[in-house]
């Protein structure tokens, strides 16, 4: 079962919503700090992570995936959000500086034709942020949030799928280590949660984030070595 776009947009919309959108932008904003005159396309439902760099980058543009149907940006945002196939977007090759992928991953169709697009259009120095639910954790199995829905991943199975989409990891982290309950008193103690759970639990964070750049030199294809003839024939 995969999200759809008006559930994310409800998620975000409550209580709840903004707290993990807060949560998950404070790592955002320490992985990629400064964004200024690149351009960034967001995939999945990410809208309320771009905001992050939308007034910074060259262009910001949020993509939705056509099977969780249509999301815009907020009333009154300059940039600009389409509707397209996953296994289609519709930009020419090496466009995007920067690539985040939040709601994206786990509701693939087919993950690895989506990251195929991914590499056609990120440039070759560009980056890739991967924001997907981790198997280990609640919020991978509470679908009364966008992070419940489709397929979890662990670290090593994301690692494998990078490797297969000849991306190369770089960097990871995690957050969401507070519950996905509505309780006002639980988000309120946001902060203690993260902070306890990165210290005492690290495998059980809600989310994982893996940055990973394109692997160049895997996709460089390897000479063929000359065969050499041999002749045989009677002496």
């Amino acid at each position: 079962m995969t999200a759809d776009a008006h559930l994310a947009a409800e998620f975000y919309g409550s209580a709840r919503g903004a707290v993990t959108a807060r949560v998950l932008r404070a790592r955002l904003s320490m992985m990629w700090p400064d964004l200024q005159g690149e351009a960034v396309l967001g995939i999945g439902y990410s809208a309320p992570y771009l905001r992050l760099w939308r007034d910074h980058a060259k262009r910001c543009i949020a993509l939705t995936p056509a099977q969780l149907g249509a999301a815009h940006w907020p009333a009154g945002a300059a940039n600009l959000s389409c509707t397209a196939e996953e296994d289609a977007l519709p930009f020419a090759d090496l466009t995007f500086d920067r690539i985040l992928l939040v709601h994206g991953l786990e509701t693939a169709e087919n993950a690895k034709r989506l990251l195929r697009e991914v590499w056609r259009v990120l440039k070759d120095d560009g980056r890739l942020m991967i924001v997907a639910p981790n198997r280990s954790s609640m919020w991978a199995y509470w679908d009364s949030t966008p992070f419940g829905h489709g397929l979890p991943y662990s670290t090593g199975q994301i690692s494998r799928l990078l490797a297969a989409g000849l991306f190369r990891v770089e960097r990871r982290d995690a957050a969401l280590w507070m519950p996905p309950f509505r309780l006002r008193i639980l988000l309120r103690g946001s902060p203690l949660f993260e902070r306890a759970g990165r210290n005492l639990m690290p495998g059980l964070a809600g989310v994982t984030l893996t940055e990973a750049v394109k692997d160049v030199y895997a996709a460089m294809p390897v000479n063929a070595v000359p065969r050499r003839l041999v002749l045989s024939g009677a002496a």
